[in-house]
């Protein structure tokens, strides 16, 4: 086993737990993550997916930030941030801002790198970028965004040789829609 295996199947391991406990709302997704995304970025920068290093670096600033969000008290009663929906105004402002980053990457990757995958790896980045931010805040549609996202990475880890990290993109799938409906539950047991 190569150094570069080793850390893709450390990153695999800890990613998957983090989407775990993220499913389960347990703030313990964020250090977890921090673990993985570190990993990732080094890992996607030898691959030469290039945008998937940068959202790995995100997902890093954005988990700092998810780990504040989640444990601050809103109010006097100490309750921790709920999970919230978007409204349908608020849906299609993402929708437009996803299409955006994904446009921009892409062109970025065309003109400035040697990416081999530009309009794949730029889709995800954006569609990521997005679900990222979302799930910092717990809106529920953060799990729409990691389910597309996942489904585009399933081939694009597979057509750069990583195996094991394309593999934990279905694992991601299976667990981004237990989530969504374990969310969804919570969120109208609330309302």
């Amino acid at each position: 086993m190569t150094p570069t295996q080793t850390l893709e199947y450390l990153a695999v391991a800890t990613g998957l737990w983090s989407v775990w406990l993220s499913k389960k709302e347990h703030i313990g997704v964020y250090p977890t993550g921090i673990v993985s995304v570190v990993i990732y970025v080094y890992l996607c920068s030898v691959g030469k997916l290039y945008a998937e290093a940068a959202i790995n670096f995100y997902y890093l600033i954005m988990s700092i930030y998810g780990w504040f969000n989640w444990s601050r008290h809103k109010n006097s009663n100490q309750t921790t941030l709920q999970i919230t929906a978007c409204t349908p105004l608020q849906n299609l402002v993402l929708v437009c801002v996803t299409a955006a980053i994904w446009l921009g990457i892409a062109a970025f990757l065309r003109q400035f790198t040697d990416s081999t995958v530009p309009y794949s790896d730029g889709l995800a980045t954006a569609i990521f970028f997005v679900g990222m931010w979302l799930m910092a805040t717990k809106k529920i549609e953060n799990w729409i965004y990691w389910i597309l996202g996942d489904l585009i990475c399933i081939p694009l880890y597979y057509q750069k040789g990583y195996t094991a990290t394309s593999l934990q993109y279905i694992a991601f799938t299976a667990i981004a829609v237990a989530g969504f409906f374990s969310w969804q539950k919570k969120l109208y047991k609330t309302a």
